[in-house]
Parts: structure tokens; C-alpha cells; sequence
């Protein structure tokens, strides 16, 4: 069996409301800059925000505990449907990060501050296609006559967005205590500032947080 389909098979991130990650047979780390960085068969990985060794975790969280529910008043986990002639956007708002690659790839088709904020009809399929296979979280996924785009393959990966969340790739399970599951199975973002109201999810709350990776909180 190919190796790059074993660890798809294996690899696994787990955690509970009140602990940090814990990633199982996950062969890279990556962090901001694209450099890979040190990985065991077992990782723990922060999700605090507090820990003086992130990505990973030093214990930080033990003094103040982690709080990894999900808040009431979280943007509703909920897909849309926006259909155009030849293509169709699906979009949840609720597993978003916020990273802005489909408003700076594509700024006429995903409008901000306009309603509706996506437009499916103002770029050929392609252009919008491409544009949405840079979504880190899930929350957009395109179709076309009702079959779903092909997701993309890759190893099975977690990148460290700088100041952000981690960045999932590559299908590695996600098993918590709160029957999580994330939009798409092959990428996903969770969260590394702790003040997601999505947890584990990232919700795009560390850019009003203002977290830093340099800055552990005290």
C-alpha cells in the first residue's frame, strides 16, 4: 500500500473541550514560511493561545484551562447555495477563517459589503474554481450541474498560518467530544487563539484579537 495512503488513513488530530490538540501520525508541520518543522509520531499542539512554544504545546493552558465549547451566539454552521448559468458556490459561513483569498483572488465575484456577497455569474467557472481550491477552511466548495468539485489530494499536512489558525490538509480525522465535523474532510482550520466562538473551529477571531505568535499572553 502507498505510504501517503497510510498516513491518510491514520493520521488523526484529537481533543476534548478542555484539552489542546493531539496530532497522530501527522508526517508534516509546516510552519508560516513554508519550513518544516519538528514532528513526532504524537504532537501536542497549542490551542490556547498562551503557550511560549507555539505551535506546539508547553502547558500554558493548565493554569486558566481551556474552554473549547461552542458559543450560542457563533455564526449558524449552515451551508448557502449561490447559483449562476455554469456554476454553482456553496459557502458556510459558520467554519470560515477569514483569510481573504476569495475576496482578494476574486473581488468581483466575492463582494464585500454587498448582498448578496457572492456573485457566481461574474468569472468564467474556471477562474472561480481556482480561486476557491485556495479556501483553507471548507467554507466555500463549488459545483456544477450538481457534481460537486473534485477535492484536492494531498499528504496529509498541518500548516501554521502566521498569526492564524492551523491549517488542515490532506483528510486527517478530527475526533472531539463535541461530534465535530469539519465541512470538508480534506482541509479544514482550527483554532489557535482560543477565542473561536466555533471550537474547535477557527472563526476568524484571531484578527480581532489581535494574536500574535511572538506576543504569549501573560
Amino acid at each position: 500500500m502507498n505510504k501517503n495512503i497510510r498516513e491518510q488513513e491514520h493520521a488523526v488530530i484529537r481533543c476534548t473541550c478542555a484539552t489542546p490538540f493531539q496530532a497522530s501520525n501527522v508526517a508534516q508541520l509546516i510552519d508560516a514560511e513554508g519550513n518544516c518543522l519538528p514532528v513526532a509520531p504524537v504532537m501536542v499542539l497549542c490551542r490556547c493561545g498562551r503557550s511560549r512554544r507555539k505551535p506546539y504545546c508547553d502547558g500554558s493552558h493548565v493554569p486558566a484551562g481551556i474552554n473549547g465549547n461552542k458559543s450560542d451566539n457563533r455564526v449558524p454552521d449552515r451551508r448557502i447555495d449561490y447559483h449562476g448559468r455554469e456554476i454553482t458556490i456553496h459557502d458556510n459561513r459558520g467554519v470560515c477563517s477569514h483569510d481573504r483569498s476569495c475576496v482578494l483572488g476574486l473581488p468581483r465575484v466575492f463582494r464585500k459589503n454587498h448582498r448578496p456577497w457572492i456573485d457566481p455569474d461574474a468569472a468564467n467557472p474556471e477562474e472561480i474554481e481556482n480561486v476557491v481550491r485556495k479556501c483553507p477552511s471548507g467554507a466555500l466548495s463549488t459545483s456544477r450541474h450538481g457534481v460537486p468539485a473534485a477535492e484536492p489530494q494531498r499528504p496529509p499536512a498541518i500548516r501554521v498560518a502566521k498569526n492564524g489558525p492551523l491549517e488542515i490538509t490532506g483528510n486527517i480525522g478530527l475526533e472531539d467530544d463535541l461530534g465535530s465535523r469539519p465541512e470538508s474532510r480534506e482541509h479544514y482550520c482550527l483554532c489557535r487563539c482560543g477565542e473561536s466562538r466555533n471550537q474547535p473551529f477557527c472563526d476568524g477571531s484571531h484578527r480581532t484579537t489581535r494574536f500574535r505568535d511572538d506576543a504569549p499572553e501573560e
